[in-house]
């Protein structure tokens, strides 16, 4: 195999250099051609041999575990296991030198000789290069040298090797085999990745019972440190840095080798938002005593918080400050801003005295989470050297931004966002929900608006996240070298390392499309209800998902049976749970219609949604037995049956209804359709005209949405437009009305929220010349349990604003949208004289255009077709609903 030489990282916006920069190259998964070596290229293994490795002994044990893992990849690949040496001085044709400047006697001296170059690497963090040198020593022809600036660096430069050579990140926790190659060459161009744009990169193990806590349990007797070294090296692979540890029933310092192998393996460690001091809540329920509450138990907590810092020793950590009640709650009523900041005080002063430096030299945190952002928004203020964490509504959204103008602060700005979330109005944690349009629309305000030191995301059981983990950080790494038109592209080369490039971009497809089916509508919070019987939009709902695991079934049958744990952990088994739980509760949704009118179906229906139930019972099955038996209790979480937000012991049947012998069916009327100039019906995307205003911009956010795509303006952190109207920012739709008189504009927008703080994000909508009706997203909303607004919000993955306008005459007009605040993200309009046709995702596009179907899509499915055929033993071409050939 032949590694592309690395291009300038300046070159960016570049498709081909995205594909390259952040994943291995596709052309690592297949093998090289005869004579396909270029000059210079350096041979890492070929005709049953392979570079030696060496390092120095005195480097960071982090650096030589690491090379020990690229002895491994290079076995995995080859068979062949290259010698390691950290004692012997480098000898042979062609050797492997690895090491930390200034740790490394082996890359100081290439330095001090001027052999090596470090421009651009000294002094940096976590940066590291790659180059070829020539005569490095006596007895070394070449050498490939992969140095770091620091610790971390030098481990993402040989982890960058391993990923180029075909070593998924995810080989351990996804079983993404290794494809078999005899020869690895490496391109002699120097290359680096530069900094990353974020400086600490992570992600929480949270709300971890039952599946997460059950499988480690069966699999490594608890959660401890046999089961975090794999935390941390499939952290690392993926170049992030930072970790919160599981917190539910276990404390991280359960385990004394766990805090001791975190630093060894060049992770920083920290406590979740609400621990404060590097203290666990579980440690508090065994060693605290009298309430959580300083205002009564100052002395108390701390002692308790002064033996937190006594534990992390010299651990690289960033230390969670500040207090929320006990258990993730909110603070007493009585708390107060003084309070708040006396207990800053207090720890900022254990920090220095058991650090013996001053407190603003440990990094430190305080997150706005919930309530605590109430805190912040009335005055209370923290040393400039702590980062403020701002949080989302554990939903995807973002609460809150730096104002614009605001003096920049040393500490900086973080992120907590969430892939997974235990609360209201629902909890949602069994299967991955979260398109990743969305995940870089919301993450791109922050980096817009620059929120750069923390980005860390809840990931729940870790499984099944595996692809919205690998983009969030990469995307923390570098967000200008991925832009919104790029996400389906970083999807299809995620998949082509999985599983290399044959499938690649339909696999892709099916990934993106079931977590967006999952975002519009998470399945716990699916019901009978939930989508319209009578437009058919249940029909199809289900009909979607149906199609997306026919495609997903065929190509799990042409895979190499090596490569079908993988896809069904990370492709078919979730479309797979998702496709039969929308049939589920459609079902039911047609026996509860049927029983109505003792329709005579009612009772096959019944037990067909009682046959659905069962068969959900049995793909968990599938699941925990794969890879033989490695991910037993994974998917033990509860996801059908919620009564409240929180879930139950156990997946609870909904009710269906059955009728007795001899029961009179009542005859049912058709449904009148609607008028077929009821409404206009308009993708976002689908805009006749975009018209931009000095910078702003208005872009295309491809599959971005509960239907199709959606458009937003650009930059989010350009002022506000004061006055909408002229030839400031707006997109124009030519529709055609068949009436004069009034109508109604429904403007369905992505759940931003205002980040900015204010009044409110604003749009306005106009029809012709008229003045343009300025329109508030967050009348009556704030973020929290409490308020339905935004629970409707959120749950629906809406919000859903109307205007009222006047037509002149039948005909050709203009509708217009306009920019007012930064932020609103439009996905649909519709245009309408009376009452809509009730249904979850609004009326289909009007006179949309017949989707078409990729061509590998289309020989899937009518390869699947074929088999229905087979199996029923027909010629007819029903089956296929494709215009297709029958050649």
């Amino acid at each position: 195999m032949i590694l592309p030489p690395s291009r300038s990282i300046s070159t960016r916006g570049s498709l081909w250099l995205v594909l390259l920069l952040l994943l291995s190259s596709a052309a690592a998964q297949a093998q090289p051609k005869p004579g396909a070596k270029k000059a210079g290229d350096f041979t890492l293994a070929a005709n049953g041999k392979t570079a030696a490795i060496f390092a120095s002994g005195n480097d960071w044990p982090g650096v030589l575990r690491a090379a020990r893992d690229l002895q491994a990849d290079v076995q995995r690949v080859t068979t062949l296991t290259p010698a390691f040496s950290t004692t012997k001085a480098p000898s042979g044709k062609e050797v492997v030198l690895i090491g930390t400047l200034g740790k490394s006697a082996l890359i100081d001296a290439l330095v001090k000789q001027k052999k090596l170059d470090v421009s651009g690497v000294a002094g940096k963090w976590e940066v590291f290069v790659r180059q070829v040198v020539a005569n490095p020593m006596p007895g070394v022809d070449r050498a490939l040298v992969i140095a770091g600036s620091d610790k971390r660096g030098t481990i993402y430069g040989i982890y960058d090797i391993s990923q180029q050579i075909g070593v998924s990140p995810w080989y351990w926790w996804a079983d993404v085999p290794v494809k078999p190659q005899r020869t690895l060459l490496i391109s002699a161009a120097r290359h680096t990745l530069g900094e990353p744009a974020v400086k600490y990169r992570g992600i929480f193990l949270n709300d971890e019972a039952p599946a997460l806590t059950g499988w480690a349990k069966a699999k490594f007797d608890g959660i401890n440190s046999k089961m975090y070294v794999h935390v941390f090296e499939l952290l690392l692979r993926l170049k992030g840095n930072y970790l919160w540890p599981a917190m539910w029933g276990n404390a991280f310092n359960d385990d004394k080798l766990s805090p001791v192998l975190a630093d060894e393996y060049g992770v920083v460690m920290g406590t979740s938002h609400h621990e404060p001091m590097q203290r666990a809540q579980q440690e508090w329920k065994r060693y605290g005593h009298g309430p959580w509450n300083y205002q009564t138990n100052d002395t108390t907590l701390r002692r308790f918080w002064r033996q937190g810092i006594r534990n992390m020793g010299n651990h690289e950590s960033i230390v969670t400050m500040a207090m929320r009640g006990d258990g993730d709650e909110p603070m007493s009523e009585g708390s107060n801003i003084a309070l708040l900041e006396k207990i800053v005080t207090d720890q900022r002063q254990i920090l220095a005295e058991e650090t013996h430096k001053p407190a603003d030299q440990t990094p430190q945190l305080w997150a706005l989470y919930k309530e605590v952002q109430d805190y912040y928004d009335k005055g209370m203020r923290v040393p400039d050297d702590m980062t403020l964490l701002l949080c989302d509504d554990n939903w995807g959204n973002l609460r809150k931004l730096p104002k614009l103008g605001d003096k920049p602060r040393k500490g900086g700005y973080g992120i907590y966002y969430h892939f997974d979330y235990v609360g209201g109005p629902r909890s949602y944690r069994w299967l991955n929900t979260n398109p990743l349009p969305r995940v870089w629309e919301q993450m791109h305000l922050a980096h817009e608006n620059g929120v750069n030191q923390i980005w860390i995301v809840n990931v729940g059981d870790l499984k099944p996240m595996e692809l919205p983990i690998s983009f969030f950080l990469d995307y923390a790494w570098n967000p200008d070298n991925i832009k919104a038109n790029q996400v389906a592209a970083y999807t299809q080369h995620w998949a082509a390392q999985q599983f290399g490039p044959k499938y690649a971009v339909d696999i892709a497809d099916i990934m993106a499309k079931y977590a967006k089916y999952n975002g519009r509508r998470k399945p716990e919070l699916i019901s009978p209800e939930t989508y319209s019987l009578a437009t058919g939009e249940w029909a199809t709902v289900v009909s979607e998902y149906n199609q997306l695991l026919t495609r997903a079934e065929v190509i799990n049958q042409q895979l190499p049976a090596a490569d079908r744990d993988a896809f069904y952990e990370l492709v078919l088994h979730p479309v797979q749970a998702c496709a039969n739980l929308n049939e589920m509760y459609y079902t039911v949704a047609l026996n509860r219609e049927a029983a109505k009118t003792n329709q005579p179906n009612t009772n096959a229906l019944a037990e067909k949604a009682k046959a659905l139930f069962a068969k959900d019972a049995e793909i968990k099955a599938r699941y925990h037995a794969v890879a033989g038996g490695k991910w037993d209790h994974m998917m033990d979480q509860m996801h059908i049956g919620y009564t409240s937000w929180h879930d139950e012991r156990a997946d609870i049947m909904p009710a269906v209804m059955t009728l007795a012998a001899g029961a009179v069916a009542t005859p049912v009327p058709a449904p009148a359709p609607p008028a077929a100039d009821a409404y206009v019906s308009l993708e976002a995307e689908q805009y006749t005209k975009a018209i931009n205003a000095g910078p702003i911009t208005w872009q295309r956010l491809p599959d971005l949405g509960r239907t199709a795509g959606a458009v937003s303006a650009y930059p989010t952190n350009a002022a506000p437009t004061a006055t909408p109207g002229g030839s400031s920012p707006h997109l124009e739709y030519r529709i055609n009305l068949t009436q004069a008189g009034p109508v109604t504009v429904s403007a369905y927008l992505a759940p931003t929220l205002d980040f900015t703080n204010t009044t409110g994000l604003r749009y306005a909508v106009s029809l012709d010349e008229e003045a343009p009706q300025i329109i508030n997203l967050h009348t009556g909303m704030k973020p929290g349990e409490s308020n339905l607004i935004w629970e409707k919000a959120v749950a629906n993955d809406i919000i859903l604003k109307t205007s009222q306008h006047n037509v002149a005459a039948a005909g050709a007009h203009v509708l217009k949208f306009w920019r007012v605040d930064p932020g609103v993200v439009l996905e649909k309009l519709v245009v309408s004289k009376g009452d809509l046709p009730a249904s979850y995702l609004g009326p289909p596009e009007t006179n949309a255009p017949k989707a078409t179907v990729p061509a590998t899509r289309a020989c899937y499915e009518l390869a699947a077709c074929r088999a229905s055929m087979m199996q029923a033993k027909t010629t007819k071409w029903s089956c296929c609903k494709l215009t297709l050939s029958r050649s």
